[in-house]
């Protein structure tokens, strides 16, 4: 029994020494530090609605045909003024031509018949008065009467079916204004719905811009606003003359119209960018920018990283309100002095050792 447990403790011994003799030194790595940019938030007390939009005319019509044929000519180019009425596109009407005409006939064929059937119906009735004519055939007579009307009056919605489209043969200006595109020549096939010119109201522009959710409830029609364009640093003055009220197809932002005054412009033209600002009321509360590509996005949640006491990155979360550009407002989580990371030169989290970049 002894020599039993001598055994034991001699295993158990060897087994420990061994363990002991492969155990390896523990390395400690020490991790590189971050360079980064820091920057302090930008304090602004103003709270006005900034926004970009495009000029573009108050009036647009994009000119097609519902016929399909060959345009035998176009009547116009683009930058010429045009007035309400103007021919400006032929097209090939010579089938429609032919329909309009076999119409007419069939027209004068219903017409001629129909005549014939009323004097045997009015021949008839006197026959009948006389007992001369049964009721039978008096109602048979009637009968043909009303369908010979009822062929001249199909014959006569063929005339004008075929008129209708003769119309749109010839396309013409539907108001007085400018011809800003054209895009089709003579000779090439117009086929139905095919935009072939695009006229816009002369001397009448506005500004389509769109707002988020947040700053709809602060607009109302005729507010002023100011408007800066950015090609010739023009500055105009406008008022709100529409606003959406849906946002569904319009990835939730709701579109505006601002009216120009056009007393005051000069070298205007559709496509034209600016920006507009809108005459809200301003408070006396400072509100904290910082711009929008130094947040970070997990899940839900919006952050920003900052610097912690002990020189290691720390990302604190925040609460953001409406967009400026590319600024956005942080509404708590940061303060005004605070300092943020606003670029790092490799992947940060929070932990990991960071240090300001040098010049």
């Amino acid at each position: 029994m002894k020599s039993y447990h001598f055994y034991i403790a001699l295993i158990l011994t060897t087994v420990w020494g061994a363990s002991c003799s492969e155990e390896k030194p523990v390395q400690q790595h020490s991790q590189a530090s971050v360079p980064v940019t820091l920057a302090t938030p930008v304090l602004s007390k103003t709270t006005g609605i900034t926004a970009s939009g495009q000029v573009s005319a108050s009036e647009t019509a994009i000119l097609s045909t519902r016929v399909m044929g060959f345009i035998q000519a176009v009547h116009v180019k683009p930058g010429e003024a045009v007035k309400k009425g103007q021919l400006l596109i032929s097209v090939n009407s010579n089938d429609i031509l032919a329909k309009k005409a076999q119409a007419e006939a069939m027209v004068s064929e219903a017409e001629a018949a129909l005549a014939d059937a009323k004097k045997d119906l009015v021949r008839y009735q006197e026959l009948y008065k006389q007992q001369s004519a049964s009721q039978k055939e008096l109602e048979n007579m009637t009968l043909r009467h009303h369908s010979i009307e009822a062929k001249a009056e199909a014959a006569k919605q063929m005339q004008r079916e075929a008129e209708a489209m003769l119309a749109y043969t010839r396309i013409t200006a539907p108001f007085e204004g400018v011809i800003t595109q054209k895009m089709a020549s003579e000779g090439t096939m117009a086929n139905p719905g095919m935009p072939l010119l695009i006229l816009e109201k002369k001397g009448t522009f506005e500004i389509a811009t769109s707002v988020a959710e947040s700053d709809v409830n602060s607009l109302t029609v005729g507010m002023p606003a100011v408007i800066f364009l950015k090609s010739n640093g023009q500055r105009l003055n406008g008022k709100v003359s529409e606003i959406s009220p849906s946002s569904s197809y319009s990835g939730g932002r709701y579109g505006v119209k601002v009216a120009l005054q056009m007393t005051e412009a000069k070298n205007l033209y559709g496509g034209m960018a600016a920006t507009v600002a809108f005459a809200v009321p301003v408070t006396a509360a400072e509100t904290t920018l910082i711009p929008v590509s130094a947040l970070v996005y997990k899940d839900q949640l919006v952050g920003v990283y900052t610097v912690s006491e002990s020189n290691t990155a720390l990302l604190r979360w925040v609460r953001t309100g409406k967009t400026h550009d590319e600024k956005i407002e942080i509404l708590s989580g940061l303060s005004g002095q605070e300092k943020f990371i606003l670029k790092a030169d490799s992947k940060l989290y929070n932990g990991v050792p960071v240090h300001p970049k040098t010049n």
